[in-house]
């Protein structure tokens, strides 16, 4: 390094009070599920006996925003998760899969002859504003207590009930075939996994989400988390 080079500095961390309560920001990696995340910091804060909870689950194949509270800011959970969420992903077209995802193997696919670069821009149109949807048949949606992908790892068909959800913006950023980059605003509960697979059935064809990452939760923005392995690594050693 020369002396006109400046040190990069390490990750900051604040004062943390966790049992007065804290909002942990965090980075979810990919193929963990929101739960693992949980359990990984509530077990680097074993000693203080802390409540840990997150506000909106992440699919295991989603990275991104996890919000995380500690102590007595638990009982704000539900403040945090009902606030506006912002994604961007990529769906790929001319294909589906049961999970909507790569989760599960495509089971059927589509030509993609005739698709124009308009007609994938103006497809985004019905789905915002207010809109309806099922959850997907694999997601943790409980139905009767029982969460709706262990019916469906079953083999079950498992009772679908349309929700309420809100789409305020949905950007296609990048078209290259068969990929769609896309960004979205929406409203707690909003499956985008639902809604690529909606989208790809209103242009007659199919979609599944290839790649999805949460950017924000209402003024809470993904570049300022943690990694999962800095937070714990700081806690262990601290």
């Amino acid at each position: 390094m020369s002396e006109s080079e400046e040190p990069i500095p390490a990750k900051i961390f604040p004062e943390f009070n966790f049992a007065e309560g804290e909002l942990l920001l965090i980075n979810k990696p990919y193929k963990w599920t929101s739960f693992d995340v949980v359990g990984k910091i509530r077990n680097s804060l074993k000693p203080l006996k802390l409540k840990v909870g997150h506000a909106g689950t992440l699919d295991p194949l989603a990275t991104g925003l996890l919000i995380l509270c500690t102590g007595k800011l638990t009982k704000q959970i539900d403040t945090f998760q009902a606030e506006e969420k912002e994604y961007t992903g990529t769906l790929v077209l001319g294909a589906t899969t049961p999970s909507f995802d790569l989760e599960t193997a495509i089971d059927q696919t589509f030509p993609l002859d005739g698709i124009t670069e308009e007609a994938i821009y103006t497809a985004t149109a019905p789905f915002k504003g207010s809109i309806q949807q099922y959850p997907p048949a694999h997601s943790a949606v409980k139905v009767n207590g029982e969460r709706l992908y262990v019916k469906a790892r079953r083999g079950e068909e498992p009772e679908l009930r349309l929700r309420d959800v809100t789409v305020s913006e949905f950007e296609i950023t990048r078209i290259a075939l068969p990929e769609v980059d896309f960004r979205i605003v929406c409203s707690k509960g909003t499956y985008i996994r639902s809604l690529i697979s909606d989208f790809g059935r209103h242009l007659d064809n199919g979609a599944y989400l290839s790649k999805l990452t949460r950017t924000r939760s209402g003024s809470f923005l993904l570049e300022n988390a943690f990694e999962v392995s800095d937070l714990v690594s700081y806690l262990r050693n601290k």
